[in-house]
């Protein structure tokens, strides 16, 4: 009889025992799982909350300032990402396609060249197809052709950015334009109420600062698209001069135009 009492003992402590060991090794999972619960709803908060303050000032700033600059950036980006599109199709691996232009007057003369040209996309295959349709008329007129549609394809590549200069510049007029508004606003405050206080003149003088702040952040972001369509666009222009030549001495080398 004790026997079995003890036994049922012992079975009872190891029962509870492993419990509260269980008990114990889950209370840390569950701990951290709340704690990870809890830093993705802090992080949710966090971005609610930029976004909420980049509301709340552009509501500040008055929107009547704030809307213009804000259309400036949404028109220049739309600009930004079409000239980034099209200039990023019309490049081509120019030397492949030397290679490619050469064997085809190797091999099928100046026709094959030119279906080569038509299957290829981008400013230096249209230059190419001009000079090859000449060539029967002599090297001056494949050079001239060359030249002249060269001067064509570097306005295509250069299409819009006249614009996207004018929102760049545009957009801080615009807020400091705002600016010199909400100074107005705040002295004629001063000059109603009689008196110079913070509270009178930190209304319009908040409206001047957001809205400068505003219009130089979108010019900032603006300009860094210019800068790199600008430099796009030259080295596209800078291999368009060099395939060019190299055409030139490819048809003088086939004998395909006229010395």
């Amino acid at each position: 009889m004790k026997k079995i009492i003890s036994s049922f003992a012992i079975a009872a402590i190891m029962t509870f025992g492993f419990s509260n060991v269980t008990t114990a090794q889950d209370s840390p999972a569950k701990a951290a799982q709340a704690q990870t619960s809890a830093d993705d709803a802090d992080k949710s908060g966090a971005d609610m909350s930029l976004v909420q303050t980049l509301k709340q000032k552009y509501i500040e700033g008055d929107p009547v300032w704030m809307t213009p600059v804000l259309i400036c950036l949404i028109i220049g980006m739309a600009l930004s990402i079409e000239r980034i599109v099209y200039l990023n199709l019309a490049t081509i691996n120019t030397k492949k396609f030397l290679g490619e232009v050469e064997s085809a007057l190797n091999n099928g003369g100046v026709e094959a060249a030119k279906d080569v040209c038509r299957n290829t996309r981008g400013p230096i295959a249209s230059i190419f197809y001009q000079g090859l349709d000449r060539a029967n008329e002599g090297v001056e007129m494949v050079e001239k052709s060359v030249v002249s549609y060269g001067g064509v394809q570097m306005g295509l590549l250069e299409k819009g950015l006249s614009w996207l200069s004018l929102f760049i510049a545009l957009a801080p007029m615009l807020g400091f334009l705002g600016t010199v508004i909400g100074m107005i606003f705040a002295f004629d405050k001063i000059v109603e109420d009689g008196q110079v206080s913070p509270t009178t003149v930190a209304g319009g003088i908040k409206v001047a600062l957001l809205t400068t702040v505003f219009g130089l952040i979108a010019a900032i972001i603006l300009q860094i698209f210019y800068n790199y369509i600008v430099s796009k666009v030259d080295g596209l222009v800078n291999e368009m001069e060099d395939a060019s030549i190299s055409l030139v001495d490819m048809m003088l080398k086939n004998k395909i135009t006229q010395a």
